[in-house]
């Protein structure tokens, strides 16, 4: 099934997509239970929908997986169609997405990284300005 073909009120939806946003968790109680919640946002070829995460798939799920969503539920508020897993259904990591890796060695931002680097660096001279230490040619 492609995104573009769901429908609100429909159920066993088995949908294969992306997630390309995630939102804040939030905290919820209801009939006495405490529960987590959040939104997503997931696409493939077809479209964009609203994924809501429900409890331990809140920590399951990262921005940049591929996800395949079995026996999924759509609902729609404020006119939005919101797909979950429901009660009967299941959210499976088909591929982990990459993690952004934050970093200030330059080396790392160059196509292939430090690792590339056969040859031993050169010694870089340095200059002092204003107190300040700043790296000349």
């Amino acid at each position: 099934m492609e995104i573009k073909d769901i429908q609100a009120k429909q159920g066993n939806i088995d949908v294969v997509m992306t997630i390309t946003e995630k939102q804040d968790e939030r905290t919820f109680n209801k009939f006495g239970k405490e529960g987590r919640v959040c939104n997503a946002k997931a696409k493939d070829d077809s479209g964009e929908i609203v994924l809501t995460l429900w409890n331990e798939d809140v920590d399951k799920v990262s921005v940049g997986d591929k996800i395949h969503l079995k026996n999924g539920w759509c609902s729609e508020y404020n006119g939005e169609r919101q797909l979950s897993s429901g009660k009967f259904g299941e959210i499976e990591i088909i591929e982990k997405g990459q993690q952004e890796v934050l970093t200030n060695d330059p080396g790392m931002l160059q196509p292939g990284g430090p690792a590339a680097a056969e040859e031993p660096l050169g010694e870089e001279e340095v200059e002092v300005v204003d107190d300040e230490e700043r790296i000349v040619g």
